[in-house]
């Protein structure tokens, strides 16, 4: 699925699935509105979201699904794939910056290929699940190339029984804490809700963020 302005200044990955691209054109329209960057937005599309978006292999953290640890085969294909058919179906310079970004599990997604990857300006991550087993130690241990990135979270989200997810306001706080260090343009933004309020307006702000701070 693709969205595109006259004129894109800025390309827009974001991993989703099929519930995210029917409400696409809400988060399109909020983009607009709150930024006046053209840009042209393109979506891979996830239909196995544990498998194909976690970096690593990792046991069920709720219900009994694994992580099936596809995000390398996810961002190759992006990387060869989707990005450059982009560039050519929509006449687009090589050079365009591109930012990825994504909710929750693909928000860990859009972090973790910015530390993958040297061809993304900006991650834009809202709502990361950044309780992912392993993934603080990961970031404590590399350092991103994008020069900037967007993190948020809702106010309520680390308020849940799951102690595992309970754990996402400390690792958020912390993942925040060693962007700065790094010397990386970051944010921390603070929502009202929880995990599942207004996904598509967060994702949106974490976009129109990047494209004014890459």
């Amino acid at each position: 699925m693709i969205y595109r302005d006259d004129a894109p200044e800025f390309l827009l990955v974001q991993p989703a699935d099929s519930q995210e691209r029917a409400n696409l054109s809400e988060e399109v329209t909020r983009i607009r509105e709150i930024s006046s960057r053209p840009f042209a937005l393109v979506t891979y599309d996830v239909t196995d979201w544990n498998r194909q978006l976690s970096p690593w292999k990792a046991p069920p953290v709720f219900g009994n699904e694994a992580f099936g640890g596809g995000a390398e085969e996810t961002l190759c294909e992006i990387r060869d794939s989707l990005i450059p058919g982009a560039i050519r179906e929509l006449g687009l310079s090589r050079k365009i910056p591109v930012i990825v970004g994504g909710y929750s599990l693909a928000g860990l997604f859009a972090l973790w290929a910015v530390y993958r990857e040297t061809d993304f300006r900006a991650a834009a991550a809202a709502s990361p699940s950044v309780w992912f087993p392993g993934w603080i130690d990961f970031a404590e241990a590399h350092l991103p190339s994008a020069g900037a990135v967007y993190l948020s979270l809702g106010k309520k989200e680390e308020r849940v029984r799951n102690r595992t997810m309970a754990q996402v306001g400390a690792c958020i706080r912390r993942q925040h804490a060693l962007l700065e260090q790094g010397g990386i343009r970051c944010t921390l933004a603070w929502n009202e809700g929880n995990h599942f309020t207004q996904p598509e307006r967060r994702t949106a702000a974490a976009f129109a963020w990047c494209m004014e701070h890459c």
